[in-house]
């Protein structure tokens, strides 16, 4: 079967990695369906079966992978801190569904949407590559469902003729963003953005339309060289930046404040673990100001090699990140409103 006549399942297709997954499959001919939990009009309008259904679903899941191809799977919960049942019932358990609907449905490839917090315990880590292995200690839940799911993913590669593999792409940014930009900005206008740390860690971002070529990249690869299957591969723009200068530069083009204060590590961190274990007691519905979690992330440096990609995917990153920003704003009002 050609390219151009694959059958393709993504997973979360209408969210924010997804849509741009679903958008370039569709403009390449391919027969696209996404499973969802909500209905999507936008997604219908470009021409692509939608399947109502939430990955803990099992017989939906099963529903949405009969007769398909190839499958990309990107729908997780991804907030960082919520409900440790829901975040493994969505992201482990769901995992568990699609591998299983796959088999059945006699699916040929799946990519997964991973992360690399999978490998993240809190320290610094500059330029590792996928040798690293996933840490004794998780930071979080989040990370911790993620890297359960992968390794589920990788390890279903061979059976029979499914292949499979991961892609761990950090920080995702861009237009219609969800998650990271529209906390940045919330924080940054109610003048609750604290810079953390002395502002010299350097951090791998990746451009989400950079993110969604990489997954057509990676089932073009497995279709034509199945030996490639059962590894992941880090993502990102493969120019490392520094944090708070980027953070910095976002809010300086939208027209937002820059930190006016700074928090040590240590002190961060501390003041992370008593709002975590104050949420904790009191229960409160969503999470602490700060968590663990997210100090480190904002104060350690974490980026990554990306030669496995560049070298067996094909990969580049085509969206410079100075370009990514200029579409970033230019897809954004004044102010991030």
């Amino acid at each position: 079967m050609s390219a151009a006549t694959t059958r393709t399942l993504v997973t979360g297709g209408a969210g924010f990695i997804g849509r741009y997954v679903v958008e370039r499959l569709v403009a390449q001919g391919h027969r696209v369906r996404s499973l969802g939990r909500t209905p999507s009009p936008e997604i219908a309008a470009l021409g692509v079966e939608t399947v109502q259904g939430d990955l803990a679903d099992r017989e939906a899941v099963i529903r949405a992978c009969d007769g398909v191809d190839e499958v990309h799977h990107i729908a997780a919960c991804v907030e960082l801190w919520h409900d440790p049942g829901e975040l493994s019932r969505t992201n482990v358990d769901g995992t568990r569904h699609v591998l299983e609907a796959c088999a059945r449905g006699g699916v040929e490839r799946l990519v997964f949407t991973s992360s690399a917090s999978v490998v993240f315990g809190g320290e610094d880590q500059e330029g590792v590559d996928e040798s690293v292995s996933y840490p004794r200690r998780f930071v979080n839940r989040y990370a911790e469902t993620k890297a359960h799911a992968e390794q589920l993913v990788l390890e279903a590669n061979g059976r029979g003729v499914f292949r499979t593999l991961a892609l761990r792409p950090h920080l995702v940014w861009g237009p219609r963003d969800t998650h990271f930009i529209p906390n940045l900005i919330a924080r940054a206008r109610t003048g609750r953005l604290v810079q953390i740390g002395d502002g010299r860690n350097r951090v791998d971002v990746t451009y989400v339309e950079n993110l969604a070529d990489a997954h057509l990249l990676a089932a073009e690869r497995l279709r034509d060289d199945p030996t490639i299957g059962g590894r992941p591969f880090f993502i990102s723009q493969g120019e490392p930046v520094d944090a708070w200068g980027f953070v910095g530069l976002l809010l300086d083009r939208l027209g937002l404040p820059r930190p006016a204060h700074r928090l040590s590590y240590r002190r961060a961190y501390a003041m992370a673990a008593l709002a975590e274990a104050a949420w904790m007691i009191i229960r409160r519905p969503g999470g602490p100001p700060l968590t663990r979690f997210l100090v480190s992330q904002m104060a350690r440096s974490h980026h990554f090699d990306i030669s496995a990609a560049r070298r067996v995917l094909g990969y580049r990153p085509l969206v410079s990140t100075a370009e990514g920003v200029d579409r970033l704003v230019a897809a954004m009002p004044a102010g991030g409103r």
